[in-house]
């Protein structure tokens, strides 16, 4: 039997912060051909499996999508929808060097990783312990088995990116997903060929980090 009570200590902490600071959202420009091993996707979705749920509900599916036509037709997705999120930048008026940043930015990995999932929300029939207030506490719980799946990776030195400029729609149709599934995240992993010190948005200037005065109040928010 396990102990009920485990205890950690300090130098594990600083592990666990330490990993949490250099987790990475990985771009194809830096994944390598290199295949993963079984072993390591095993971990990374039981990591997704140990992730809290709302009325232990365990309400996420992965699909994994290896074949080179899905990864096509989800690629294609991405590049149309691409094309509508510029546009949008473009009518909220961002200046023209901000326009070109935000095309030269490489947003996806989808072919050049060597694995890709598909994260699903399986809503469950019927209320949910949790979950009555608050509906969206379903798919939270997916996200949370989504973050469990970024660390792991990132501990077995794998990169994953998560690509969020997609139709969900078409994503359920390619890999025949039923009509009641919700597409959370569609992920790339592979091996990296590095790992940026700071995130690569950050490190271009494209927002920059925000301070923890901005963000942690004290009882409430001001009058």
């Amino acid at each position: 039997m396990s102990d009920r009570n485990q205890q950690f200590q300090p130098d594990q902490s600083d592990l666990l912060m330490e990993l949490l600071a250099a987790r990475r959202d990985v771009r194809g420009n830096l994944f390598l051909a290199d295949e993963l091993d079984q072993a390591d996707i095993d971990q990374i979705l039981k990591a997704a499996l140990h992730a809290p749920s709302v009325g232990f509900s365990q309400p996420w599916e992965f699909v994994l999508v290896l074949d080179k036509v899905q990864r096509r037709q989800v690629a294609d997705s991405f590049f149309a929808e691409n094309q509508k999120a510029l546009e949008q930048f473009r009518a909220g008026n961002y200046d023209a060097a901000k326009l070109e940043q935000y095309q030269a930015l490489k947003l996806e990995g989808i072919t050049e990783s060597a694995l890709n999932i598909a994260v699903f929300y399986n809503p469950k029939k019927g209320p949910v312990l949790g979950q009555t207030s608050m509906p969206d506490m379903g798919r939270y719980s997916v996200v949370c088995a989504v973050q469990n799946m970024w660390l792991m990776a990132r501990s077995l030195n794998i990169g994953m990116g998560w690509v969020s400029i997609l139709d969900p729609e078409k994503v359920k149709t390619i890999v025949n997903a039923p009509a009641d599934r919700e597409l959370i995240a569609y992920l790339c992993l592979g091996k990296v060929d590095q790992f940026y010190d700071q995130p690569e948005l950050e490190t271009l200037g494209w927002e920059a980090r925000k301070a923890t005065s901005q963000v942690v109040l004290s009882g409430h928010y001001p009058e």
